[in-house]
C-alpha cells in the first residue's frame, strides 16, 4: 500500500503507472543479484519512500555496478531521477530495462512518456504501439491509447505550425506552437522556432524565455546564447548581454560571432560602467563625454542613443546647465513622451530658467507615471511656491541675476544697481520715491541673496522677508519702511557713515 503524501504517491499522480515500483516484487532468481545487490535495493526503496531522493540514488548506483544486468536496479534508478527532475540521467536507464526485459511495459511506457515531451514523437508512438501488443495491464492499455492520440494529435499541429512558419504567419505558428509545447515541452527545437516567431512579431523578451530553455535542453547550444545575448544587446541590456554571450564563450572559446560581439559588448558596457562612476561623483562634463562616446560607439541601436542622452540631459540638469539640459531632454522625450527621469530633470531645468509653468506640466506629467516619487511630489510643491513666489518679488529679477549665480556676481549687481537708483541721484519728488522703493528691494534683495541659509529658504518657495511666508505671522518686513532708516547705509563697506562719493581710477 502506498502511504498517500509519500514520494511515491506524488509520482504516481503524474505517471500513475510508476506504482508498479513499489509493488515490483524483487525477482531474485530471474535477476541473479547477490545478497549486496538485494540489500541496496532494499534499502533504496525504502529512502525513495521516505522522500531521501540523494541517498535512494546512491543505493541504486551501488545496485547498478553490483550487477550490471539487474533491470530493476536500472529501473529504480531512473524513477529516482525522473523524482530529480532528471529526464535525461533517467532516459538510457529505461532504454536499458527495455533490452534486458523487452516485455517489461512500465518502463517502455515511461520512455514513450519522456520522449514525447522531448517532441520526440516517431519513437514515442513507437514505444505506445508495442506497449498496445505486450499484454498490457488494463490502466496500461488506457495509458497507451490515451498517448497515441496525444501524439497523433502533436504530429498535426507540428505540420501546422512548420507550414504557418514558412507562409510568414508568425501569429498562427505561435498559436499552433503554444499547444504542442504545452505537452512537448522538452522540445528545444519547437521553442528556438517559436522564439524566432516572437522575434518576427517584435516580442524580443518572450524570444529570450524560449532560447533560455532551448540552451538548457540542448547541450552545448552555443547558437541559443548567442541569440540571447544579441536580443538583450538591441533592448539596451548590455550587462545581460556580457554575461550571456560569456555562456557561449566558455562552451566554445573560438566562436567566432561570439568572440566578435563580445569584444563590442565589453568596449560599451566598460563606457556605461565610467560613466555611471563619474556622475556618481559629481564630474558630469566628463560623465556627459562619455555618453558621447557610448553614441558613437553603437550608433545603430536606438536605445543606446536614447539612453545615452536621457543620462547627458541629466548631467546637465544636475550640473545647471539649463539651455543644454532642456535641448536634450526635450529630445529624449520626443523619442519617448512618457520618460519619467527626462521629465524631471527638465523640470529642474526649467526652475533654474524661472519657467515655472513649464516645470509645473513637467513634474505632473511625471507624476502621472509614478505617483509615490517622493522628488516628484518634492519637486512640484517647490515649483508651485516658486510660481506664486515669483507673481510677488523675486530677488533674483531685482538684481537681474540667474537662480544659480554665484555669490560674487550677486554682489557684483547689488553694487551696480545701487548705486543706479541711490535715491540722492533724483532731484524730481516722485522719481525719488520711486528710487527709494527701488533701492529697498536691492537692498533686501541682497540681504536675502547673500545670506546662504536665508537663499536657500527663497529657493523653496519661501521669502524669508515676508511677514506672511513666516509661521506664526507677525514680525512684519524688516526691508519694508521708510527711506529714512536707509539713511547712513552704504552698500560699498561694511560700516561707517556714507557718503554719496565715488572716486574710479
Amino acid at each position: 500500500m502506498v502511504a498517500p503524501g509519500s514520494v511515491t504517491s506524488r509520482l504516481g499522480t503524474v505517471f500513475p503507472f510508476l506504482l508498479v515500483l513499489v509493488d515490483l516484487q524483487y525477482e531474485g532468481a530471474e535477476c541473479g543479484v547477490n545478497a549486496d545487490v538485494e540489500k541496496h535495493l532494499e534499502l533504496g526503496k525504502k529512502l525513495l519512500a521516505a522522500g531521501q531522493l540523494a541517498d535512494a540514488l546512491s543505493q541504486f548506483h551501488a545496485a547498478v555496478d553490483g550487477d550490471p544486468d539487474n533491470y530493476i536496479a536500472y529501473y529504480r534508478r531512473a524513477t529516482v531521477f525522473l523524482a530529480m527532475g532528471k529526464s535525461k540521467a533517467a532516459l538510457p536507464d529505461l532504454t536499458k530495462v527495455i533490452e534486458l526485459k523487452m516485455d517489461f511495459t512500465a518502463a517502455r511506457l515511461q520512455r514513450g512518456h519522456l520522449l514525447l515531451k522531448q517532441g520526440k514523437l516517431d519513437e514515442a508512438e513507437d514505444d505506445f504501439k508495442k506497449v498496445l501488443k505486450s499484454n498490457p495491464s488494463e490502466n496500461e492499455e488506457k495509458e497507451a491509447q490515451s498517448q497515441l492520440l496525444k501524439s497523433d494529435e502533436m504530429q498535426r499541429l507540428r505540420s501546422q505550425a512548420f507550414d504557418a512558419f514558412q507562409s510568414a504567419d508568425y501569429t498562427a505558428a505561435i498559436a499552433f506552437l503554444d499547444k504542442i509545447l504545452e505537452v512537448c515541452v522538452w522540445d528545444a527545437e519547437l521553442r528556438e522556432l517559436r522564439a524566432e516567431c516572437f522575434i518576427k512579431e517584435g516580442e524580443p523578451r518572450k524570444a529570450i524565455s524560449d532560447l533560455k530553455a532551448a540552451a538548457k535542453l540542448k547541450n552545448d547550444n552555443t547558437e541559443a546564447f548567442y541569440r540571447i545575448s544579441t536580443l538583450y544587446y538591441q533592448l539596451g541590456d548590455h550587462e545581460l548581454s556580457l554575461s550571456e554571450v560569456r555562456e557561449c564563450l566558455k562552451l566554445d572559446q573560438d566562436h567566432k560571432r561570439c568572440f566578435a560581439h563580445y569584444k563590442q559588448v565589453k568596449k560599451l558596457n566598460k563606457l556605461i560602467e565610467s560613466a555611471e562612476e563619474l556622475i556618481r561623483d559629481g564630474r558630469y562634463t566628463d560623465a556627459s563625454s562619455k555618453y558621447e562616446s557610448v553614441m558613437k560607439t553603437e550608433p545603430n541601436i536606438a536605445e543606446y542613443t536614447i539612453r545615452s542622452k536621457e543620462r547627458i540631459c541629466h548631467c546637465f540638469s544636475k550640473d545647471e546647465k539649463p539651455v543644454e539640459a532642456i535641448r536634450v531632454c526635450s529630445e529624449v522625450l520626443q523619442m519617448e513622451p512618457d520618460n519619467v527621469n527626462a521629465l524631471k530633470d527638465r523640470a529642474e531645468a526649467y526652475l533654474i530658467e524661472e519657467m515655472y509653468d513649464e516645470a509645473i506640466q513637467d513634474y505632473e506629467a511625471a507624476q502621472e507615471h509614478n505617483e509615490n516619487d517622493q522628488q516628484i511630489r518634492e519637486g512640484l510643491e517647490k515649483a508651485q511656491r516658486l510660481l506664486k513666489q515669483s507673481q510677488k518679488r523675486d530677488y533674483y529679477k531685482i538684481l537681474g541675476v540667474k537662480r544659480n549665480a554665484k555669490k560674487q556676481e550677486i554682489i557684483k549687481a547689488y553694487r551696480k544697481l545701487a548705486l543706479q537708483w541711490h535715491p540722492d541721484n533724483f532731484q524730481n519728488e516722485e522719481e525719488k520715491k520711486k528710487a527709494e522703493k527701488k533701492f529697498i528691494d536691492i537692498a533686501a534683495a541682497k540681504e536675502v541673496l547673500s545670506d546662504p541659509e536665508m537663499r536657500k529658504k527663497f529657493d523653496d518657495g519661501e521669502d524669508p522677508l515676508d511677514a506672511e511666508s513666516q509661521q506664526g505671522g507677525g514680525g512684519g518686513n524688516p526691508f519694508h519702511r521708510s527711506w529714512n532708516s536707509w539713511q547712513g547705509f552704504n552698500p560699498f563697506s561694511s560700516g561707517g557713515p556714507f557718503r554719496f562719493k565715488f572716486h574710479f581710477n
